[in-house]
């Protein structure tokens, strides 16, 4: 299998979901990654129990990677990391903002010492700016980005079901990292990356701020309707599964009456006969699409928006997502046995690039000290 990042070095401090992402996509690329947690082990281990005794956040996260326990308030552990860093590729960490700085391990200053180290800090906010010392979490990062004001429906806001600002700034961080080193072989310096939760999810969020800032446009919270596409949203079917259907022009829309609908002429109804009005007369239109459907199982209604070649996708419970046909698993070795975990969205040549192995909390302690030790 092929191991591009063979030969880097990352040493991580790292807790919770976005640097510990960032890490193990460049583990799972072939980097040594040296996962730095404090005496009582990164506080995911504890989220839940449901993997074998284990948390599913960080059985999921953190793969590959080698785990050293360290005490940074005694000077011989700092010492051990500081000759880890300056031997290390690339240096990552999600402290609180400032605290780095505080156990002398600035960016700038570890960059002096080693002008080919890349720094990547992972904070709530950023580095600068009026709220750089607020503390930040996923949920809270949903709220202030304006993601929740976007999300659930007429009801009230709504959280996204995962932990979406984390791995958004774990993805922006891994996109950052593997830039500098490309940019390093051409160079040979580093660099300092800064990434915040707050400021990878707002860029998520320009096409609704682009709408309104631009367009005065407020989205309005619509669930599982596109909020400016009819129909593009859920239906209900006769054995109590839902489909998610999409029309993208007026030919899809025509076909879908015709073919779906069993009724061509829903197509040119005053109230559905463009976008615009079938978006205004939402509410007309699901009924009549559900009076339809209702008496359809999903696969009867499956078999007809296939025929008129309408996009679609099934409403999938967890028990449809674990035995989905699509599914691609990679096994994971863990302390407490072997996990099936879905795998990274991309293949390389037609497989998935992944390492398999979970480390117990400081499992890597010993050989670790030895190795960077005193000299």
């Amino acid at each position: 299998m092929p191991r591009d990042l063979e030969g880097i070095t990352v040493v991580s401090i790292e807790q919770a979901v976005a640097a510990p992402y960032a890490s193990e996509r460049l583990a799972d690329a072939g980097a040594r990654v040296i996962k730095v947690e404090r005496p009582e082990g990164d506080f995911a281990r504890g989220y839940d129990a449901f993997v074998h005794g284990q948390s599913a956040y960080f059985v999921w996260l953190n793969r590959g990677k080698e785990s050293i326990r360290l005490n940074l308030k005694l000077e011989d552990d700092r010492a051990v990391l500081r000759r880890m860093i300056l031997a290390a590729d690339v240096f990552i960490q999600n402290l609180a903002p400032g605290a780095i700085g505080r156990l002398g391990f600035a960016p700038d200053d570890l960059r002096r010492a080693n002008p080919r180290l890349i720094t990547c800090a992972i904070s709530g906010y950023g580095e600068s700016g009026p709220y750089r010392n607020m503390k930040a979490y996923d949920l809270l990062v949903q709220a202030e980005s304006g993601l929740s004001e976007i999300t659930g429906n007429e009801a009230g806001p709504a959280r996204v079901g995962v932990s979406v600002c984390d791995i958004a700034a774990g993805m922006t961080a891994l996109q950052a990292i593997t830039q500098a080193l490309f940019a390093r072989e051409r160079t040979g310096r580093g660099r300092h990356i800064g990434v915040s939760l707050y400021h990878a999810l707002a860029d998520w969020m320009n096409v609704p701020y682009l709408q309104y800032v631009y367009g005065d446009h407020p989205p309005e919270r619509a669930g599982l309707n596109h909020p400016t596409i009819a129909p593009y949203g859920v239906f209900a079917c006769g054995d109590g599964k839902q489909i998610l259907l999409s029309i993208q022009n007026e030919r899809e829309w025509a076909s879908l009456c015709e073919t779906a609908l069993g009724d061509a002429s829903i197509a040119v109804d005053p109230r559905f006969s463009s976008n615009p009005k079938r978006v205004a007369n939402r509410k007309a239109l699901d009924a009549v699409m559900n009076a339809i459907f209702s008496r359809l199982t999903r696969e009867e209604v499956v078999a007809r928006l296939e025929k008129a070649r309408v996009a679609y996708g099934r409403v999938s419970t967890l028990d449809d997502l674990k035995t989905h046909p699509q599914n691609r698993l990679v096994r994971v070795e863990t302390p407490n046995g072997p996990v099936d975990v879905l795998a990274p969205g991309a293949t390389h040549d037609g497989r998935p690039l992944v390492a398999t192995r979970v480390p117990a909390l400081g499992e890597h302690d010993a050989a670790l000290r030895k190795e960077f030790g005193a000299a």
